[in-house]
């Protein structure tokens, strides 16, 4: 049998993210898939540079009309939405958060600097918090204040990934730390495009991993201990990111390499095996922000 396009999606990525979902049960673990297909599908779609812009955005306006139509209740086109309706539907996961995670990935296609971090934040939010607020609802959380809990671990995991990706991105001539901290580093573009680790370099690093520091100890305070246990596919991804983010910090930040840090898979299945245990034996605290 077949398994569903959103499940090939999944298991083809290898992602971090998806990693995750070995922590939930069957039904959560199609909704994640679900859910995570979409997002791969329309960032691929913008990453997509050998097509024409206009095609990119037309193509984007069409999975806005899409999962319009799945969120309303109608008939949608791709299967990725017509998979993803049941989930939309049975937790309540409204287009507005679509509509905003479309335009953070919408932002790839114009956007490739930013100035402050107000500005870089606002990025990480739509591509990464959004994403944590429609997983809660699949996860099942009972507390508001779990959507602080999703916002700051979406911000902490996004700015993790753009530290490790600097150079990366550098490639596709995109700057994603911001200019004022640059400035206030004394780092130039022309230097991160050409790879140039430099000291002043190193403290711009650091700067920025202490960003994500704090958004993981926000993520670390505000979830609420009756929450915990439903969000231990959340807790898995913040253990493993916090990890990679630990070896960018102990390595001296090799993020200007072209081939980013990956974390390997013994490593990866040791925080699996340390998250479940925690989350079975009910240990409140997180595998991250210590």
């Amino acid at each position: 049998m077949t398994p569903p396009v959103s499940e090939q999606i999944t298991q083809r990525s290898a992602s971090n993210l998806a990693l995750a979902f070995i922590m939930l049960p069957k039904a959560k673990r199609a909704g994640m898939s679900a859910l995570y297909a979409f997002c791969r599908e329309v960032d691929d779609v913008a990453d997509e540079e050998s097509v024409p812009l206009a095609e990119r955005r037309a193509r984007l306006a069409q999975w806005r009309t899409d999962i319009r139509t799945a969120c309303d209740g109608g008939g949608p086109q791709f299967p990725v939405n017509r998979e993803l309706q049941p989930f939309i539907v049975t937790h309540r996961l409204p287009f507005a958060l679509f509509d905003e995670l479309l335009r953070g990935v919408e932002m790839d296609l114009d956007v490739t600097r930013y100035e402050t971090w107000d500005e870089l934040e606002q990025y990480c939010y739509r591509v990464a918090s959004v994403v944590g607020l429609l997983s809660i609802e699949i996860f099942g959380h009972t507390s508001p204040a779990c959507h602080d809990y999703a916002v700051h671990l979406g911000k902490a995991l996004q700015l993790t990934n753009i530290l490790r990706d600097v150079g990366n991105d550098a490639a596709r001539g995109r700057i994603y730390l911001p200019l004022a901290e640059l400035k206030r580093h004394e780092v130039t573009e022309a230097e991160i495009l050409g790879g140039e680790f430099t000291p002043r370099f190193r403290k711009l690093a650091q700067a920025t991993a202490h960003r994500a520091r704090h958004h993981y100890d926000r993520a670390r305070a505000t979830l609420p201990p009756e929450d915990r246990k439903a969000m231990v596919a959340a807790e898995l991804m913040g253990a493993v990111y916090w990890r990679l983010l630990r070896k960018l910090e102990e390595s001296d930040f090799p993020v200007l390499a072209p081939t980013p840090t990956k974390l390997h898979k013994l490593q990866k299945l040791a925080l699996i095996l340390r998250t479940w245990y925690r989350s079975a034996t009910g240990a409140l605290a997180p595998n991250y922000g210590v």
